[in-house]
């Protein structure tokens, strides 16, 4: 079991705590669903027992207290809001926690401005950090022995990672998520979470499991039996005669149950089966193509890309990875 330990600052922002905590347990569920056992224990850690923050609209109360924690193994520091000289000066009592940790071995993470907090440990004197945009010449002033990535996204050196501004940090989540499981939950979480730095369109990171809250028999029937045969060329027609319905009667209560039209839904279902390949195997277009049946690559490329937004090889790059840890 991964030990990860979510630090509960004052003066820190309420998100930055939330998200790595909804990440991480997120994908014990996620791993729960498929069989397997759950591969985090998620904690929040903060000096006191009780954490006011946003002027005391939120209350936060910890798992542990920081004397409480002999060992971890990552610790997030998440953003900090307002004054930053002030709010390093208000958790002093956490530096010298920070510091030891990663003396016994943990890994630690600063979320977009949490990165002033773990700076001030001078963990970080000598090695390179990223932090938000639009705090960078303040942080250049305050700790000139680090080197500031600027524009960084995500930075990694000798076990400390540190990322970007405001959202930026969801792709330092999904980094570290990678890495302590598998590129199969982390691009799990990244469709289920709909995190991508440069995305214009959700659509990428949608997962399609047909939709199947109805109660039309014969459509549940022929949902079922798209699914099984994805690889074939269906005729609408030839799928009307098989759940014993007229074609126009077919066609009508497809759409009334799952809101596509029957190509509509095929054509999903072959690109879902699709995207699986792409993600997971060293096939080129063309041998995908033909596997979920299309032979027509410019057809195929052309739903594709309706279907998810992005092109095959966009997705290909976004989301393949030729050696994937195992758990």
């Amino acid at each position: 079991m991964i030990r990860i330990s979510i630090l509960v600052p004052e003066s820190s922002v309420v998100q930055a705590i939330a998200d790595p905590q909804y990440v991480f347990s997120a994908a014990n569920q996620f791993l729960a669903s498929a069989g397997k056992k759950p591969l985090f224990e998620v904690e929040l850690v903060a000096a006191k027992p009780t954490i006011e923050l946003n002027n005391g609209l939120f209350t936060v109360h910890p798992n542990r207290l920081l004397n409480e924690v002999e060992q971890t193994d990552l610790i997030f520091v998440p953003a900090l809001f307002g004054n930053m000289a002030q709010a390093i000066s208000l958790n002093e009592a956490v530096i010298p926690w920070l510091v030891d940790q990663y003396n016994k071995g943990a890994e630690v993470a600063s979320l977009c401005v949490g990165a002033f907090l773990l700076a001030s440990t001078g963990l970080l004197n000598g090695k390179r950090c990223s932090t938000h945009w639009g705090f960078q010449e303040e942080f250049k002033e305050m700790f000139p022995k680090v080197e500031l990535v600027q524009g960084g996204i995500v930075t990694e050196e000798n076990g400390i990672y540190s990322s970007g501004g405001a959202h930026s940090y969801w792709n330092l989540l999904l980094y570290l998520l990678e890495k302590y499981s598998n590129r199969e939950t982390a691009i799990l979480a990244s469709k289920y979470f709909a995190i991508d730095i440069d995305r214009n369109s959700q659509a990428s990171f949608s997962i399609f499991k047909g939709q199947k809250n109805h109660y039309d028999k014969e459509i549940l029937e022929s949902q079922e039996y798209i699914e099984r045969n994805f690889q074939n060329k269906f005729i609408t027609i030839e799928l009307a005669k098989l759940a014993r319905l007229g074609r126009r009667t077919f066609e009508r209560r497809f759409k009334e149950a799952t809101s596509n039209s029957v190509m509509e839904y095929v054509h999903r279902i072959k690109v879902e089966a699709a995207k699986r390949q792409f993600e997971t195997t060293r096939a080129n277009i063309n041998e995908v193509m033909y596997d979920v049946g299309y032979n027509d690559s410019k057809s195929f490329r052309v739903i594709f890309k309706k279907v998810t937004g992005i092109t095959p090889n966009e997705y290909r790059r976004k989301y393949y990875k030729k050696a994937p840890i195992e758990i």
